[in-house]
């Protein structure tokens, strides 16, 4: 199984999207939030609530 590359969550075979860069990476996306999230937003997932992949950072 394939995991979204900014939040972590398990892709269903036959959904998702498949995003390929320039230099020949492949980004796989659960959902069209993630991918806007990563590559139009620029946001990282370790600064996002709703990611599987934040970590939180108390004082």
């Amino acid at each position: 199984m394939v995991k979204c590359t900014f939040c972590g969550r398990v892709i269903e075979q036959g959904t998702g999207k498949i995003y390929v860069l320039k230099e020949g990476k492949a980004l796989d996306f659960c959902s069209l939030k993630c991918e806007k999230n990563m590559l139009k937003l620029k946001r990282k997932a370790i600064t996002t609530k709703w990611s599987s992949k934040y970590i939180k950072h108390g004082n």
